[in-house]
Order: structure tokens, then C-alpha cells, then sequence
């Protein structure tokens, strides 16, 4: 396999897929984030899928549909968009496989065919508020 690569469009963040690993694009991740020296770091909290108002859809799908766009509304006040996400952490409440397919295909949405950022899926018990079934904290980077 043939290591796939990709830069941000920013010259800070590249993304790299090395051979001997499996490909993780399916699964909406790439294995490694470079980032040049002298590069700001931008450190996005936890988005759920709250709305603007604070309400949380029962919906898994609904949910992370509204955590990304979240995260997007939050990378754009620090100038910065989801081409620039070196990594993202990502909680799951009772994750199961058809839960991280419908987070691959948001991935693969939001990213639009681009590689995608590195990325921690943790399964757990419960998030801040009862009704949360998901949460997306991101790290971007950015030119000095």
C-alpha cells in the first residue's frame, strides 16, 4: 500500500496514512497528523448535539449531525475550518458498529473527500447531560 498523504491547505497540518497500517478512511480517520513547528493550536471543547436553544434530539444520527455543525460554528470564531483539524476525541455513549457507521459518514460529509483528522473513539456510560448520546472535541491547527 502506498502511503497516502494530504495537506490541509495550510502548510501546518498534514495527514498521513503509512504503509504497514491498515486504511482507515473507511472508518472516517487517518492514523497521523504532522504539524509544522511554530504552528497555533486551536483546543475546541466538547460539542454535543445540543441546538442553538440547548435541546438534544433523541436521535444518535441527529445528534452527531449537530455536534459537527457545532464544531464547525466553533472552529470558524477562531478562523479556522474542519480542513484544519488535526485531531478529534470523540464519546459515544453504548457505542455499538452501527453507531460508528453513522459517525464515518459524517466524517466523510463534513470532510467532503479529504482525509480525514486522527481520531480516539471512547466508548462510554454516560455524557454530562442524560439525554447526550455523543460528544466531538477537536484540536486545529493553524499558520504562525
Amino acid at each position: 500500500m502506498r502511503p497516502s498523504t494530504q495537506s490541509s491547505g495550510n502548510d501546518a497540518l498534514a495527514l498521513l496514512n503509512p504503509p504497514g497500517l491498515y486504511d482507515p478512511a473507511p472508518n472516517g480517520y487517518s492514523h497521523l497528523a504532522l504539524i509544522a513547528a511554530g504552528s497555533r493550536l486551536v483546543f475546541v471543547a466538547g460539542q454535543g448535539g445540543e441546538s442553538e436553544d440547548g435541546q438534544l434530539s433523541p436521535d444518535f444520527a441527529t445528534q452527531v449531525r449537530q455536534a459537527f455543525a457545532n464544531l464547525r460554528i466553533a472552529l470558524t470564531a477562531a478562523g479556522a475550518d474542519v480542513g484544519d483539524v488535526a485531531k478529534l476525541t470523540v464519546l459515544i455513549v453504548d457505542h455499538r458498529e452501527e453507531r460508528l457507521a453513522v459517525l464515518s459518514n459524517e466524517v466523510k460529509r463534513v470532510w467532503e473527500g479529504r482525509m480525514a483528522p486522527t481520531c480516539s473513539l471512547i466508548p462510554v456510560p454516560r455524557l454530562a447531560l442524560d439525554a447526550m448520546l455523543f460528544e466531538v472535541e477537536a484540536v486545529a491547527v493553524l499558520p504562525a
